[in-house]
């Protein structure tokens, strides 16, 4: 046998990329760019805005001014030297924003429309530019004015990069306020939500307490609203008309008291699941050999279940602080002067047009919700199986007395949900709170109400089954090619960061960015803009991470030798995804369908600056509605959007069972 030890070490020879691996690489990079440009592009944008800063340099302009008889004598006035001697403008109303303008006329107090006295102004520089009507000037050449024409002289603002509106931004008090204000409310809501949430979840899954089943249906319900109605309740409740102000001992739901209230609402399911989940995996063993050592209830609670739990309560926790901190919906409705950094963004963007000082609140607003993701992402990187092969399922012993004080506790929870849904839906029935409690369905006359009328539920339907069939394709295809591709390992890596990323930006911000990249006349995808598409690619994007972290945790669960004996066969990888992967994975796709659905009808804040009066949703009419005065019908509207997703929930678990009882028909065997 020859020696080989002695042959030279040639170069490693990379294998040739098959057409399946270019075909999934493609695929791959195809949604890759659909992110950075529905995602990445946009908070860019968002960010660049935020550091740009617009001003009017009034040193660039320069007058003359004849006499009666029309002659001049070349006297030339320079802008910052008129208004330095009129006083016209100042300081403050010389930084402006990107549509900022300034009329001429009050550097010459003189001045009358009516006067035979022409004018001519230029620019100094060559990039300068002044509007007569609406015609933009540049150059530096001078143009002569009758005094009517002069009139209609606007100077427009020169834009530079630096960090002045977030000096303005923090030197602000009531603005700088909000950030204190909103930290503060989303932990005093986390830390009653989180509780609340863990014993309703202990209690389901650690006491055999009847009525589960029910007691799990309700604590899910306020995932199927939007977060504005339970403000839309507490204002029944509580408001200045409520039925049960006198408890608030003269206190006013207008404010913290009203938002925290919402937000445990709205937040609750989410902590619910999170922490059901992380209850539900536990050794038996444990609790077995804490019984041995004589150990008390309590010390077990704290030493076995706390511990076992540790890592969901953590999640939790962060999951609702993301979601109070930056929701819109409730604080907008039931805050009063209690201002927060999602509220902020809508009043400077729709109340001032002030798309700066918007950019740089959504930036500030970025921060903390990353940072609450980035350390949940921390967290459960750390966590452990609880399980092992040798673990055996706890299940709970009877005990009247635990199990009577579950129920009772569990009972007031869902007395607390179903309470503000059935007061939205009686607010809705009513003709005239409090003067006239008769029923009638006048408040269902959306066409005769601000809002959109029936045909924003009808967008709203339409933009929600978008969402649904186009990123439940997208999302899973998109999680098949990052979870089965050979190789590529930095650019499956990018693409995971990018499908992490949706979940850390608030809606308010996406939508934002959407207006500051997609509202570009020089941007190609302008078209898009105002159409029912940018709300759909929205609300795909905004809702992206938990789809595809759902539809990965099925992927993970089929077996690599599927991709293995589809290649020794010669069977292309689209045939096996379409035969084999789709069919397996179907449970997981009706739920990233449901998910996307329900979320796209529930939206405001990832919308709430994209829609056209063509385009108007139900959910943003429930705002408007609300903002005009219709709370009835705006509880109404509400209403009719659970109901929707009540009804799309039921209609996902019938088609669920009748298409896996065909498809998955192997898991019986």
């Amino acid at each position: 046998m020859a020696d080989t030890t002695s042959l030279p070490a040639g170069p490693i020879v990379k294998g040739k990329l098959s057409r399946d691996d270019i075909i999934m690489r493609g695929g791959m990079l195809v949604i890759a760019l659909y992110l950075v440009v529905t995602l990445v592009f946009p908070l860019w944008a968002m960010l660049s805005k935020s550091f740009s800063t617009y001003r009017m340099e009034l040193s660039q302009y320069e007058f003359q001014v004849s006499d009666e008889s029309g002659n001049f004598d070349g006297t030339i006035l320079n802008g910052a030297q008129l208004n330095t001697e009129t006083g016209a403008y100042s300081d403050q109303e010389l930084s402006t924003g990107s549509d900022g303008r300034l009329s001429v006329t009050p550097f010459f107090p003189d001045f009358s429309f009516r006067s035979p006295v022409l004018y001519q102004i230029r620019n100094t520089v060559p990039d300068g530019r002044f509007l007569i009507g609406s015609n933009l000037q540049k150059g530096t050449d001078w143009i002569e004015l009758d005094s009517n024409t002069f009139r209609r002289v606007q100077l427009r603002p020169v834009k530079a990069t630096g960090v002045d509106n977030f000096i303005s931004y923090f030197s602000t008090p009531a603005l700088f306020n909000s950030i204190k204000n909103s930290l503060w409310i989303a932990v005093v809501s986390t830390v009653i939500t989180v509780t609340l949430a863990f014993w309703f979840a202990y209690a389901l899954n650690r006491s055999c307490m009847r009525f589960k089943g029910v007691f799990r249906l309700v604590a899910m319900a306020p995932i199927l609203v939007p977060s504005l109605l339970p403000g839309i309740a507490l204002v029944y409740l509580f408001g200045n008309q409520g039925m049960l102000k006198e408890l608030l001992f003269g206190a006013s739901i207008y404010g913290p008291i009203g938002i925290v209230i919402g937000s445990v609402f709205f937040t609750f399911p989410h902590a619910f699941l999170i922490i059901s989940t992380a209850l539900a995996i536990s050794d038996a063993r444990l609790y077995e050999a804490a019984s041995s050592l004589r150990s008390t209830p309590w010390r077990t609670f704290w030493t076995v279940t706390i511990p076992g739990a540790r890592y969901g309560l953590i999640s939790a926790a962060f999951v609702v602080f993301n979601l109070v901190i930056t929701d819109f919906g409730l604080p907008k409705v039931i805050g009063g002067q209690f201002n927060v950094l999602a509220v902020d963004i809508y009043k400077q963007v729709i109340g001032q047009q002030n798309f700066e000082m918007g950019a740089v609140v959504s930036v500030v607003l970025v921060v903390p919700a990353i940072l609450a993701f980035a350390i949940d992402r921390l967290v459960q990187s750390k966590q452990v199986a609880l399980l092992s092969a040798r673990s055996v399922p706890y299940q709970p012993n009877p005990n009247p007395k635990t199990d009577r004080i579950m129920l009772i506790y569990c009972s007031l929870i869902a007395l607390f949900i179903v309470g503000l849904l059935a007061v939205c839906q009686f607010a809705a029935l009513i003709k005239f709170w409090p003067y006239d409690l008769s029923l009638s369905l006048n408040n269902y006359q959306f066409d005769k109400m601000d809002g959109g009328g029936w045909g924003s539920y009808f967008n709203s339907i339409k933009m929600a089954l978008l969402t649904a069939v186009i990123g439940t394709s997208i999302v899973f295809f998109g999680a098949y090619l990052v979870e089965k591709s050979n190789g590529f390992k930095t650019g499956r890596a990018l693409f995971q960061m990018f499908a992490m990323l949706p979940m850390a930006i608030p809606g308010m911000v996406l939508g934002l960015a959407y207006i500051f990249f997609f509202n570009n006349p020089s941007n190609p995808l302008n078209a898009i803009y105002g159409t029912m598409a940018i709300l759909v690619i929205c609300s795909v994007t905004h809702f992206y991470t938990v789809s595809h972290l759902t539809a990965v945790t099925a992927l993970k669960q089929m077996d690599t030798e599927f991709e293995s004996v589809s290649a020794s066969l010669k069977q292309p990888t689209m045939k096996l995804f379409a035969r084999v992967t789709v069919p397996v994975c179907l449970p997981a796709v009706l739920d990233i369908s449901i998910y996307l659905f329900v979320n796209a009808m529930t939206t405001v804040s990832a919308v709430v600056f994209l829609y056209s009066p063509k385009t108007t949703l139900a959910s943003i009419a429930v705002l408007n509605m609300d903002d005009a005065g219709d709370i009835a019908p705006a509880a109404a509207m509400g209403m009719m959007i659970f109901y929707t997703n009540a009804g799309a929930r039921i209609l996902h678990l019938i088609a669920s069972k009748g298409i896996l009882r065909r498809t998955q028909a192997w898991r019986n065997r």
